[in-house]
């Protein structure tokens, strides 16, 4: 909800005045990469927790059913049963927060994830993903196609010449990028868009949530981006609610982590075939 929604008025006069401390905010992201982000015994309950607030990704020019059909047995079992019941997790419904598709592939997902007796949202980008430079009426329209088919969630890819000029609207929301920029989820970046969630906060009493997108890979970068939440907006933000993570590949490698953790060995290719 907005503070416009509130019955307040949204003034964003305080955006144009501020200024960012570059040496700072890059000495902050060396920091936080440079540390172990979670003690040992600590990791694989982070990593569960990274796994909630996965957004299960698939942007593929060649997405078809059955693939989706295959995400989303994913999202509802994203980690081995054996390992979360040695975990004495087994029994907590750990899904992915969402998966994520294309607006023409949500019929696929909504399908897919009624099969498995799963209610997992689905989101989708649309509004011209992923330049957004597509006419307003196609954009509005593609978002209402992609919520009639049952998406709950809407990756909405602002126009940036908006931005650019200082026109700023209200989002749930805010995401790095699109991942299909040349540079995307960066710490810097990150870094200054949760103090504006701060800071947003702190003036309106209104919570944003954030999503980075765009080569989180692996199980040690998950932990990271947890550990910049924590410390920069505190615990509540560390929920799907608050925060995603954008991701395909990202689920494999934490499921990689986990079955490590408990059995002390890494797995081969066909230990983890739905990886």
């Amino acid at each position: 909800m907005s503070a416009h929604q509130q019955g307040t008025e949204l003034d964003l006069s305080w955006i144009s005045k501020i200024q960012v401390n570059k040496p700072a905010v890059l000495r902050r992201a060396e920091q936080i990469q440079a540390r172990r982000p979670v003690k040992k015994e600590w990791q694989a309950a982070w990593l569960l927790k990274a796994v909630t607030c996965i957004d299960l990704t698939t942007l593929s020019g060649d997405d078809t059913a059955s693939n989706i059909q295959r995400l989303c047995y994913k999202a509802k079992y994203p980690i081995r049963e054996d390992l979360l019941k040695a975990l004495n997790m087994h029994d907590k419904g750990i899904t992915t927060a969402a998966v994520c598709v294309y607006p023409a592939r949500v019929c696929d997902a909504v399908r897919a994830l009624k099969a498995a007796g799963c209610d997992i949202p689905v989101a989708s980008v649309a509004t011209g993903f992923p330049a957004a430079q597509t006419h307003l009426k196609t954009r509005l329209e593609e978002i209402r196609l992609a919520v009639e088919d049952g998406a709950t969630e809407i990756d909405v890819v602002i126009n940036r010449t908006l931005v650019l000029t200082g026109q700023w609207k209200g989002s749930d929301f805010i995401k790095t990028s699109t991942g299909k920029e040349t540079v995307n989820a960066t710490f810097p970046v990150a870094i200054v868009m949760l103090r504006a969630i701060r800071d947003f906060f702190w003036k309106t009493g209104n919570k944003v949530g954030f999503k980075p997108a765009g080569g989180i890979r692996s199980a040690k970068d998950s932990l990271v981006w947890l550990s910049l939440i924590k410390e920069e907006l505190g615990d509540e933000w560390m929920k799907p609610e608050l925060f995603r993570i954008g991701a395909s590949t990202l689920l494999a490698d934490i499921e990689r982590q986990i079955y490590h953790h408990v059995t002390g060995r890494y797995a081969a290719y066909h230990d983890l075939p739905m990886s």
